[in-house]
């Protein structure tokens, strides 16, 4: 498959690869993280998705500062996602510019708002206390990431862990549209809904933690330990994160494995020259559904916007 099946057009007018790294990694060594993004420059990757919660855009950065200076690659050959954290929701421009600074870039590609959240700065994490919580205001806050694209910060913006209707909400004021809405999605929470609105509304939907793992201690390798997949998987003669992979691509959707392992990285990559069946298909949407990450950290009775996980998703869970 030529490269016209491995990237897709955002609403924005660039184009996304299908398939990134993702360096959801707090606490992970520097050193590593380049010589995972190394690697995967070397496998053919050119997507490369990070937040300023992740503390990984100076290694990346570096890994891809180092990367165009001998002439692997040139800058406008990759695509670089960051996020807007939820502490920084009053000044977009200001956190854009300070995490261009950490990657050593003039612009990202794809700007996230990372959570339909306001936090005061210097909170409580991974569980923000009564006193973190900021009244929200994503009108301002989207009216913020609007203001780094006229500034040429960055190509294209969007969100992250939205559900239909805060989707919804956004658009009837928006001057531009999300480009992309990056959730948590596998075979074990497909979130078919939101990809049938999402599609609608002409936004891209990217998939982070695709293999199953969330980027915290609420993850689970469920998906990678299905019995149902494990069986495609050894049908095709693929790994069973091939299997995964291929699945989200095949929803139309883009893909965000992690991975500090070479091998790992290399076969994450081989996912574009094979196809499922219909039958493989069929079982898979057979699944039991179940969401990893379903936020109760950021929901509670007094000072969040979100009362209950039900809140938080509206009713998307």
């Amino acid at each position: 498959m030529g490269s016209a099946g491995k990237v897709v057009e955002l609403n924005a007018g660039t184009k996304i690869p299908l398939v990134g790294l993702g360096t959801a990694a707090i606490n992970q060594n520097p050193e590593e993280i380049k010589t995972a993004v190394a690697t995967a420059l070397e496998v053919g990757y050119r997507h490369f998705d990070t937040a300023s919660l992740y503390r990984s855009e100076c290694a990346l950065g570096d890994a891809l500062k180092d990367a165009c200076l001998k002439g692997l690659v040139a800058r406008e050959e990759f695509f670089v996602t960051t996020k807007l954290w939820s502490e920084y929701l009053d000044d977009p421009v200001s956190a854009l510019r300070t995490s261009l600074k950490n990657l050593k870039l003039e612009y990202v590609d794809l700007y996230l708002i990372h959570w339909p959240l306001r936090l005061r700065k210097g909170s409580s994490f991974p569980i923000p206390k009564e006193e973190d919580f900021l009244p929200l205001d994503l009108e301002s806050a989207w009216k913020g990431m609007e203001e780094c694209v006229h500034l040429g910060l960055t190509k294209a913006i969007g969100v992250s862990n939205f559900s239909c209707k805060k989707i919804g909400d956004l658009l009837s004021h928006a001057k531009i549209s999300p480009a992309v809405n990056q959730v948590e999605m596998h075979p074990l929470w497909q979130q078919k809904k939101l990809r049938d609105y999402c599609s609608k509304v002409n936004i891209h939907v990217s998939a982070w933690s695709p293999l199953g793992g969330a980027p915290n201690a609420q993850g689970s390798n469920g998906v990678m330990d299905n019995p149902v997949i494990k069986e495609i998987a050894e049908k095709h003669g693929k790994t069973t994160a091939q299997v995964i992979l291929r699945w989200g691509l095949e929803q139309g959707v883009s893909v965000l494995p992690k991975s500090y392992n070479k091998g790992r990285i290399a076969q994450n990559f081989q996912v574009f020259d094979w196809s499922l069946t219909a039958e493989d298909h069929s079982k898979i949407s057979r699944l039991e559904q179940k969401k990893a990450n379903r936020g109760e950290e950021v929901v509670n009775s007094t000072t969040s916007p979100y009362k209950s996980v039900e809140e938080l998703w509206d009713g998307e869970i």
